[in-house]
């Protein structure tokens, strides 16, 4: 499944994302902005997983339901995008635009658990 196989690339990205963070960074970012950058790294990982669970429950269901949970992951990946990806440019002093981009990822992630609970929802009702 693609999103199994995305949500693991992530994961992996987080934990090298995380490894960077505490071991590199910890000694040239103020503890305001490390901060910011391991907010990043935990709502990478978290969707991640998000990612492959979802993968997973496509597999276990029929057709009709994942092009709902296709929306899911859209969503969640998206917001990765947008929302970790305003955080890391935002870490580094990247241009201001990026700050009004990061609600929007966190809005991303707010869509995509509410659609996947919805589908899950209608599937056991």
């Amino acid at each position: 499944m693609p999103w199994i196989t995305l949500g693991a690339t992530f994961g992996g990205l987080s934990v090298l994302l995380g490894a960077f963070g505490a071991h590199s960074l910890k000694a040239i970012l103020t503890a305001k902005k490390l901060a910011v950058f391991q907010t990043a790294t935990q709502y990478l990982g978290y969707h991640a997983l998000a990612l492959i669970l979802l993968g997973i429950v496509c597999m276990q269901i029929g057709s009709p339901d994942n092009k709902a949970l296709k929306k899911s992951g859209i969503f969640f990946t998206a917001g990765i995008f947008m929302f970790c990806g305003s955080l890391y440019g935002l870490t580094f002093d990247g241009p201001r635009f990026l700050g009004p981009i990061t609600p929007l990822g966190g809005l991303c992630f707010m869509v995509g658990w509410f659609t996947f609970a919805w589908t899950m929802h209608k599937r056991a009702g």
